[in-house]
Formats: structure tokens, sequence, C-alpha cells
């Protein structure tokens, strides 16, 4: 069971999670500090409000008033917009172009440039080898 836990936590998306948590959470704090501080007050003078979620609507009725506070809502509609295009324009954007063009790259038969790190795969397969080629001497110096 431990060995399982050790497995599970060295796993490499378990540590991608977890960086991605951390910047998820620090872009939301960059998003809510450009809403709060320049959404709302510029959408809040159009409206004629000092903030978002101050703008709402009265129903009157034959008991208490009906009270719509539709300016948070407002507020989260543009900070999910906000969100959504900064995702888009730095992170989906990027990744689609780069894809396309490895893509592009790897249909017009060209190799991967030289400075790209040997994969893992490639490692093992040379590690083989030079065990195999140091291996292959001593066994020939014993049948001697």
């Amino acid at each position: 069971m431990i060995q399982g836990f050790k497995e599970f936590i060295v796993r490499g998306n378990v540590i991608d999670l977890a960086v991605a948590v951390v910047i998820g959470a620090a872009f939301t704090a960059v998003v809510n500090a450009i809403v709060t501080g320049i959404f709302n007050p510029l959408i809040g003078a159009i409206f004629q409000a000092d903030s978002l979620d101050g703008l709402s609507w009265t129903i009157p009725g034959p008991g208490p008033d009906a009270v719509i506070l539709y300016g948070s809502v407002i507020g989260a509609i543009i900070q999910f917009l906000i969100v959504a295009v900064v995702v888009y324009f730095v992170f989906v954007m990027p990744i689609n172009h780069f894809k396309r063009r490895a893509e592009q790259r790897r249909k017009a038969g060209e190799t991967e440039p030289a400075d790209t790190p040997p994969t893992e795969l490639d490692l093992l397969i040379e590690i083989r080898d030079l065990l195999a080629k140091d291996a292959a001497p001593r066994e020939h110096k014993h049948a001697d």
C-alpha cells in the first residue's frame, strides 16, 4: 500500500496538477483584481452605481418589494468572459499554433530540431546497447 502511494505521488501528473492549482489560484486573484479595479467601476459609471453589486431592480408588490440584484450576475459574467478570453489567447491559441506547426513539419518529413533532448526510450536503448557492447568482450574472454 505504501509503495502504491509512493508511486502515485511521484507520478508527474500529481505534480502537474498541484502546479495547475497554484497557478489557477494566482490567476484567479489577478482576474478578480482586474474585474474589481477596472471593469466594476466602468460598468458602475455607465449604470450610475458605485459597484455592480449595487445594481438592482425593485418589483413592487402587495407585500414586501422583490429586489432583483442583477449587478452581481453581470459582474460574474464579465469575470467569466475575461477568464475565457485570457485562457484562450494565452494558452489555447499558442498551443494550437505550435501543434499545427509540428504536424506540418511531420507531414513534410522534417525531423525534430537537434537541441531536442532524447526521450527516455532513446536513453534506455542507448544504455542497453552500451551494456551489450561492454558485455560482449567479457564473454569472449571467458570463452578463451
